[in-house]
């Protein structure tokens, strides 16, 4: 398992590297940017990439940076590649059977849009809730519920630490964690960004300049 880091300090700035979202860019440099930005923890996400591919791919971004690196949605790659963890959404494979599979300090990461589903998140260490603001990087991903729509859901976390994803900028970074929030999630605040180590950087940044 890559790097292994205690959460939530892990959490300060998730950096997901989205393959659809990033294009003919390589993931691996791209990581090694944002690693260089202050990113806590990368998740890799290829929805479209076939198993064989998707490892081969966490393992390059697994061997570009000495940061946790977690899986999205496919907790066989994750387990297989000695990933520090994966992240699972309301319908992908069931939390709490991830946990029964996963090794001691494995991380399981959960998504929660309402309160209702952060309560259908047993097994998950954290969470990602969202959609802070309007996103163009997952389709399903719901209406914006803003930050107190966030503070509201965390509340229903069970003291769980969470990030808040889903449109999210430096600007609206501070407000998330007065909110309670742990860190932020990214994906094209950092990928889009011309220069993604200054985008990650400045991300960092309005995190923990908005801690206590």
């Amino acid at each position: 398992m890559n790097a292994p880091a205690a959460l939530p300090g892990a959490l300060r700035l998730v950096v997901i590297l989205d393959a659809e979202v990033a294009g003919s860019r390589d993931l691996a440099a791209l990581a090694a940017q944002a690693a260089r930005g202050g990113a806590t923890l990368l998740q890799v996400r290829a929805k479209a990439a076939p198993a064989r591919e998707l490892a081969e791919l966490v393992r390059r971004v697994m061997g570009a940076v000495a940061l946790p690196v977690i899986v999205n949605d496919r907790l066989d790659v994750a387990l297989a590649t000695g990933a520090a963890g994966c992240h699972l959404g309301q319908d992908d494979f069931p939390l709490t059977d991830a946990r029964a599979l996963a090794p001691a300090g494995f991380w399981l990461g959960g998504s929660a849009g309402d309160e209702g589903e952060a309560r259908r998140t047993a097994g998950a260490d954290y969470l990602g809730i969202g959609p802070i603001a309007a996103t163009a990087s997952k389709a399903d991903a719901g209406a914006a519920i803003g930050v107190e729509g966030f503070r509201r859901i965390l509340a229903a976390a069970g003291g769980r630490p969470a990030v808040g994803i889903g449109g999210v900028t430096a600007a609206l970074a501070p407000a998330l964690v007065a909110a309670g929030a742990a860190g932020v999630a990214v994906i094209r605040a950092v990928l889009d960004a011309a220069d993604p180590e200054r985008a990650a950087r400045e991300l960092r940044s309005a995190v923990d300049g908005a801690r206590p």
